[in-house]
């Protein structure tokens, strides 16, 4: 699979994004296509301006498709990651719920079976194989997952981001990881732990306050779910040895059990 030719489609059907997720039916288990759109847009994906259909011309003349190809044929090959549909789109300009950045470089979604990429025009290609390494780990971890994904915790939600993150720094290097792992110190961290996320670990995905703790809302601070993973894996392979392909099995819990850098007694120093 790889590349799905979406040029193809915006070239036709730009000015109507509700008709092109007409064609993502097959892979959305019969949702219609403004469902579709609605979950898609919370991501980054684009509404139909000027500016974005500038960010797509841009798109096709850099041939993104192609690079992006060329980057999942990469790593579907070093990791030995499934065959899995990557859906590419011009990304919103405007605010989302659920950008990855706060500059609107990218964003992006995965689930087991398919990838969806958001992209501005303004993206370097170092940049795009970090978002692409960022959303294909979660696609091989997901692959190699036991555990419904309905069944997924907090926890579970917590650990996939902070794997998914690391992955970008041991294959892209420190100045490419995304701005939320830096966003707060150790010792906020280790305030937030016991303040939000410590007692909902359990929490099922399904859950609404799983999305408030994860992305943040209200007094929970942004993204500190993602902040708090990020953290506790890099902690966790300071004393560890890392191996890509170990990471996409690891149950959740043993970067908790065996590091316990966030206990009740605070986290390591």
């Amino acid at each position: 699979m790889g590349i799905i030719r979406t040029d193809k489609w915006l070239e036709e059907e730009f000015d109507r994004p509700i008709k092109i997720c007409e064609k993502l039916l097959p892979v959305f288990n019969g949702q219609s296509p403004s469902k579709v759109y609605n979950q898609l847009t919370n991501f980054g994906m684009y509404r139909a301006s000027r500016r974005t259909e500038e960010i797509f011309n841009s798109m096709k003349e850099n041939m993104i498709w192609e690079e992006v190809e060329d980057i999942f044929q990469e790593y579907k090959k070093k990791w030995g990651g499934p065959d899995v549909p990557i859906y590419l789109f011009p990304i919103e300009q405007n605010r989302s719920l659920f950008f990855r950045q706060e500059d609107k470089l990218k964003g992006g979604v995965s689930y087991p079976d398919k990838m969806f990429l958001f992209l501005s025009d303004k993206i370097t290609s170092p940049e795009l194989e970090a978002l692409f390494v960022h959303e294909y780990h979660h696609i091989c971890r997901l692959n190699k997952e036991t555990k419904k994904f309905s069944d997924y915790t907090l926890l579970d939600s917590i650990i996939i981001e902070g794997l998914a993150e690391y992955s970008v720094l041991v294959h892209c290097g420190r100045n490419y990881l995304a701005d939320w792992c830096r966003m707060y110190s150790g010792a906020e961290l280790d305030d937030y732990w016991g303040k939000f996320l410590e007692g909902n670990l359990n929490i099922k995905k399904n859950e609404r306050k799983h999305d408030d703790l994860l992305y943040g809302a209200g007094r929970i601070p942004k993204l500190l779910g993602y902040a708090a993973g990020f953290k506790i894996v890099e902690d966790y392979y300071r004393q560890n040895h890392y191996s890509t392909k170990l990471s996409f099995t690891l149950p959740a819990k043993t970067y908790l059990q065996t590091e316990r850098n966030y206990t009740k007694k605070g986290r390591k120093k």
